[in-house]
């Protein structure tokens, strides 16, 4: 299921934004200084739902456990399971390369990224892969490469790189594909759109990385391909 923003002639493009007021717009670098992974988020999203209320922007899709903002060039595409119809990721797509999105709880006490990591390099392993930590502005993240069949039946390899996003109780892993797998860029439309998305943990308990629900938009109009 595919959803397109319609814009208006003064709203948001796909094009690179200034970084707030006081938020540093060179992946973390405030001078001399560096920022922390917390202090990063914390400055420049992804946000927690209480840091950035939901408003009335037409290009706001509320989608439950993710608030997204959608703008020129993006498609914002639902993963959903086929027996359940029970939405399992976001994915926003663009025209050189796709991010999805799945959001999970945390405990309050930091360091379910760590984790998880740990998980995903062993997974890349076992599927004859592999899974190099890079650096990146909240913290580190994975580079994962592994084996793929393309449509055409040709065996080759698939690249993604995951970053975890920590926030207040909740950890949001973002996978990019296609080219900003391959050349992380801060200002690339994708990497702007996660810094939009919002996150709704909820104030009800929990268990550690149990996926936030997501639902399809109330008034969803689906744009077939």
């Amino acid at each position: 299921m595919i959803f397109r923003r319609r814009e208006s002639k003064d709203a948001t493009t796909g094009e690179s934004q200034a970084a707030p007021d006081g938020a540093p717009a060179d992946g973390g670098h405030t001078g001399d200084a560096v920022l922390s992974a917390g202090d990063f988020r914390a400055a420049t999203g992804p946000w927690d739902i209480a840091e950035r209320p939901a408003d009335d922007d037409p290009g706001t899709i509320d989608l439950g456990g993710l608030v997204v903002r959608l703008r020129m060039g993006l498609d914002l595409r639902l993963q959903t399971d086929q027996e359940t119809s029970v939405v399992q990721a976001v994915l926003l797509v663009a025209g050189d390369g796709a991010v999805e999105l799945r959001a999970f709880a945390a405990s309050r006490a930091s360091g379910i990224w760590d984790v998880v990591r740990r998980e995903i390099v062993g997974e890349a392993s076992r599927h004859g892969g592999t899974a190099t930590e890079i650096p990146g502005p909240y913290g580190p993240e994975l580079r994962v490469v592994v084996p793929a069949q393309a449509p055409d039946g040709q065996r080759g390899t698939q690249t993604s790189r995951i970053v975890g996003v920590e926030g207040p109780r909740w950890l949001l892993r973002a996978t990019y594909l296609g080219r900003p797998a391959i050349e992380p860029d801060a200002d690339h439309v994708l990497e702007s759109a996660v810094r939009d998305v919002s996150v709704v943990r909820g104030d009800g308990a929990m268990p550690p990385r149990e996926p936030l629900p997501l639902r399809l938009p109330p008034d969803a109009q689906p744009v077939s391909e």
